[in-house]
């Protein structure tokens, strides 16, 4: 089970502090355990910092603090502090990953099942989307997604098999494979009736709650070739 661990201090010396962190994460190269480093300032106390800091499970928690340049880099950073820093040992038992589900949400209920009056729901009204099958470097506006959908579910009957995702702060990527049965005119080609399988990676950027960019990239070359194209 994914272990949190929050780190609470008071200091003046933040610049120092953040050194000193830098410090850590050169030094622990290649043995460190933990996953995830967040360090937030309180907006009411400029002086109050809160460290969160994630891990796969509380005994790579302690592996890590075990580490002896962790120790060492603790001391000096009790030295830079106002008072002994707390400590917060907390077991993730909830872990949504919101933008992450909004990227599903399109592969899953619009694209795959074709519920298009979710569009306005997840995808902002002026949406930009690059697509590597389009002349425009960019078009903007949630319609794109609308038009789209609406052309790949008139030509294939298909799904979206999810092989991975992966979040950094608002981007989503996904990497996903298509599985389609031509049933429609497709970029000039009439229905053959053949089932097509292509991978692609598609990258969302997400702003209050909705889609707000997006990137698609798939291998149409294959697709084509299975189609009976080139």
């Amino acid at each position: 089970m994914t272990f949190v661990q929050l780190i609470d201090c008071k200091t003046e010396r933040f610049d120092d502090m953040n050194r000193l962190m830098d410090q850590w994460v050169e030094q622990t190269k290649g043995k460190r355990t933990a996953t995830h480093s967040v360090i937030g300032k309180d907006r009411s106390d400029d002086s109050h910092y809160v460290e969160i800091v994630e891990f796969p499970s509380y005994e790579e928690a302690m592996r890590n603090s075990r580490l002896p340049e962790t120790g060492r880099i603790f001391q000096e950073m009790v030295a830079l502090c106002d008072a002994e820093p707390t400590f917060t040992d907390l077991e993730v038992v909830r872990d949504e990953q919101l933008n992450k589900e909004l990227a599903r949400r399109f592969f899953g209920e619009i694209a795959q099942e074709g519920n298009l009056g979710l569009i306005d729901e997840v995808f902002a009204a002026d949406y930009r989307d690059h697509d590597i099958m389009k002349e425009e470097d960019v078009t903007v506006g949630s319609h794109v997604i609308r038009g789209d959908v609406s052309g790949w579910r008139d030509a294939f009957d298909f799904r979206f098999d999810i092989d991975r995702q992966i979040c950094e702060g608002d981007d989503v990527c996904t990497l996903w494979t298509w599985t389609g049965t031509h049933q429609g005119d497709f970029m000039g080609r009439a229905p053959t009736g053949r089932q097509c399988t292509m991978t692609g990676t598609t990258v969302f950027r997400c702003h209050d709650g909705k889609i707000q960019e997006g990137w698609f990239h798939f291998d149409v070359i294959s697709l084509m070739r299975q189609l009976g194209v080139g």
